[in-house]
């Protein structure tokens, strides 16, 4: 029995010094798959914060079907290029990016655009495929001149993104004695133009249903102008409201938006007439 002890750690001394003689002749800036490239990246902060990172959500509160004394259903833009909304485009990380990254790795369900109901789900390689426009163009050999037809893959560029539709749901809850609101999904649009480049209309890419990108969207971090010590998480500014936004749709019988009967800056008085109803009709549930 001694022998054999003796002989383990015979043997693992020769491995430990056989690796240590392996490493110690590596040349240096080798880099191996166990070499941090960040090891030696100083800290672009005092301290790592980490507080939005590995912050839980909270889940909705539930709401009984027999609570819902009142609700509507609400269409929204958001314009990226109007001042509160400038965080949407934030430089690092923005809101599109965050979007079609989360959908290609499948962390969050992407829908048609079809119907806004979430009916037809998107795969991730679709979603890919709608960040990229493949184009033919004709080039010329510089030593032949001969004509030649290349492919060329052109990826979306984010800043392109200007505007948001935002899909949600105004109810009175009877149990709190509350309005209350709740975002539903969340589609960007894009302009499609003609071959000229001339502008042509504008249409959605795919819906996110939000309730299911909340914990996504808590992850990543916001600017915020008030504080850099205390940056919000994308799901703090949804809950939070802090955007800036315009009705262009309510739900009625007809199911069109305001710019199907409307023009011109009778669409933004009539949205404005929406938004005070709301709270006109919470207002006047109660009496002084």
């Amino acid at each position: 029995m001694k022998i054999a002890l003796k002989l383990l750690s015979l043997t693992l001394l020769v491995l430990l010094s056989f690796s240590d003689t392996a490493f110690a002749q590596l040349p240096e800036g080798v880099i191996t798959e166990s070499t941090d490239l960040d090891a030696d990246r100083p800290l672009d902060d005092i301290t790592e914060k980490t507080n939005v990172i590995e912050k839980r959500i909270l889940p909705y509160d539930h709401i009984r079907e027999a609570d819902i004394f009142w609700e509507k259903r609400i269409w929204r833009v958001i314009d990226i290029r109007e001042k509160m909304n400038l965080p949407f485009a934030y430089p690092e990380r923005p809101l599109f990016t965050i979007l079609m990254d989360a959908a290609m790795e499948n962390e969050i369900k992407v829908y048609s655009t079809e119907d806004d109901k979430f009916s037809n789900r998107i795969e991730p390689d679709e979603v890919a495929s709608m960040g990229a426009r493949v184009d033919t163009v004709i080039t010329f050999d510089p030593e032949t001149y001969e004509e030649q037809i290349q492919i060329v893959r052109n990826e979306l560029n984010p800043e392109d993104v200007k505007r948001f539709r935002l899909k949600e749901v105004w109810f009175f809850d009877e149990e709190s004695s509350t309005m209350q609101v709740r975002i539903l999904g969340i589609a960007p649009l894009i302009d499609v133009k003609d071959d000229n480049g001339n502008f042509r209309y504008e249409q959605p890419m795919f819906w996110v249903y939000y309730p299911d990108a909340r914990s996504v969207l808590a992850r990543e971090l916001v600017f915020n102008a008030g504080n850099d010590a205390s940056p919000n998480s994308w799901e703090d500014l949804f809950e939070a409201r802090f955007f800036s936004s315009y009705i262009y749709k309510e739900s009625n019988v007809y199911d069109r938006k305001l710019a199907d009967y409307l023009s011109g800056v009778d669409v933004l008085l009539e949205a404005d007439n929406i938004k005070n109803e709301i709270f006109n009709f919470e207002h006047d549930l109660w009496s002084y």
